[in-house]
């Protein structure tokens, strides 16, 4: 495959940024080699400036339930451009979107819309502190939020992908109150509970974690979460800013039936743009400036074009049978993983949640952040490339999920799956 043009193009660019990237995890630094350029997305597909086509499972990391640049939110996107791109004031389309998001996801009494899940961490936080008048929060290892200073203790996505066991920058003081405890076991957030329970303004999690690859909840684990926040009068924080709209369309706490106080949510609610939202209990919200004493603020905030686009990516993403559609294609997915490192006699965990799907080269199960550290990271490098050089695009890292589009059916889910031999091929060679 050649790739002459984005060689050229990342090599410019890493004369304006660290690392050639404006996002860690982009440089391909984990499973080596230079990312290609991107021309253009179109459906299910990426194309690079040399004219190369992959089938995208990334998806611009899970807003694009539609794939890339469909039509309906194309046309809703220029409409409103000529109405203006940012107004900095109230207008008629922050309801409506917020109409929607309540409708799918009704513990969201109130809810404020911010420009990334970044900002929606940062807020969350904050505001389980001002309500609850306690300090400490507890996370979980492997999970990120964002990378507020506060949350970038033992997290996950690109603080994992390069290595990095917390971060440079980040004083002891800003994390002094952050405690940490492992996912899927609820022995170990009894111990902390029992320790300092008084002193913990909230829980958060992500409750089907995408952030080091992908980690499926047990059972009993989220509920009883539930009852061990409830119990201590701390807050129960669900960072859906994955899982929102795509394991269910009413995220992980329908799909569990688990009511949260507070939710994060991001990705899907811009369409594509730069967007998020955090909401929750009224009485917990109402804390929130103008009402409250709780200060946050965005200019870009509730910004049209993030309005319309998440508008119109959840019309269309509501209508009937298109979720399933998309859940059955990522089904599909997931067993072809299977089945070929089956036939090639590799050891391969693999799983999915609604459209978010996450494989492990490992020989166990993989039910928490220490377990995905047994995975065989070399063995997923060589498979990466080998699927890049037949046109299809994994995350870039051992320790991230995938994601399926509307769009990924016919061609493109054919053609992966013709694909996979060869991937699996170059995994079972020597190093």
């Amino acid at each position: 495959m050649d790739q002459t043009r984005s060689r050229e193009l990342f090599g410019r660019a890493k004369t304006f940024f660290p690392g050639g990237v404006n996002s860690p995890v982009r440089a391909f630094r984990s499973v080596g080699g230079e990312p290609f350029i991107v021309s253009h997305g179109k459906g299910p597909f990426l194309f690079d400036v040399d004219g190369n086509r992959y089938v995208d499972y990334i998806n611009s990391w899970g807003p694009l339930v539609l794939g890339h640049a469909h039509p309906a939110v194309v046309a809703a996107l220029h409409e409103q451009a000529q109405l203006g791109t940012s107004y900095g004031a109230c207008h008629e389309r922050e309801a409506e979107l917020a109409e929607v998001v309540r409708q799918l996801f009704p513990s969201l009494e109130l809810m404020r819309f911010v420009n990334s899940g970044t900002e929606a961490g940062m807020a969350v936080i904050r505001l389980a502190r001002g309500f609850t008048g306690r300090r400490k929060i507890l996370k979980f290892e492997g999970c990120y939020h964002g990378h507020a200073d506060v949350l970038l203790a033992k997290a996950g996505s690109g603080v994992l992908t390069l290595g990095l066991p917390d971060c440079a920058g980040v004083p002891a003081s800003a994390v002094q109150d952050t405690l940490v405890a492992e996912f899927n076991s609820v022995e170990s957030v009894e111990q902390i509970f029992s320790a300092c329970g008084e002193e913990i303004a909230a829980v958060i999690l992500e409750p089907v974690v995408g952030n080091c690859g992908l980690l499926v909840p047990d059972p009993q684990f989220l509920r009883a979460l539930r009852a061990i926040t409830e119990k201590h009068g701390a807050l129960l924080i669900f960072d859906e800013v994955m899982t929102g709209f795509r394991v269910h369309l009413g995220g992980a706490q329908a799909l569990y039936s688990v009511r949260p106080d507070l939710t994060m949510l991001g990705k899907v609610i811009g369409g594509g743009l730069p967007g998020g939202a955090f909401g929750g209990r009224k009485e917990v919200m109402e804390q929130l400036a103008p009402l409250g004493p709780v200060y946050q603020a965005g200019t870009l905030s509730g910004n049209p074009l993030a309005m319309v686009a998440g508008l119109t990516t959840l019309r269309e993403w509501r209508k009937p049978g298109a979720f399933e559609k998309a859940a059955g294609v990522t089904e599909r997915l997931v067993e072809a993983l299977r089945s070929g490192a089956a036939r090639h006699g590799l050891p391969l965990v693999a799983d999915s949640v609604g459209t978010m799907f996450g494989f492990f080269f490992s020989p166990s199960p993989v039910r928490s952040f220490r377990d995905t550290q047994s995975a065989d990271k070399a063995r997923f490098n060589r498979f990466f490339h080998a699927m890049l050089e037949a046109g299809v695009y994994f995350a870039p890292s051992a320790f991230e999920a995938g994601f399926v589009s509307l769009a990924h059916d016919g061609e493109a889910i054919e053609h992966t799956l013709k694909s996979l031999d060869a991937g699996f091929a170059a995994a079972r060679a020597s190093a």
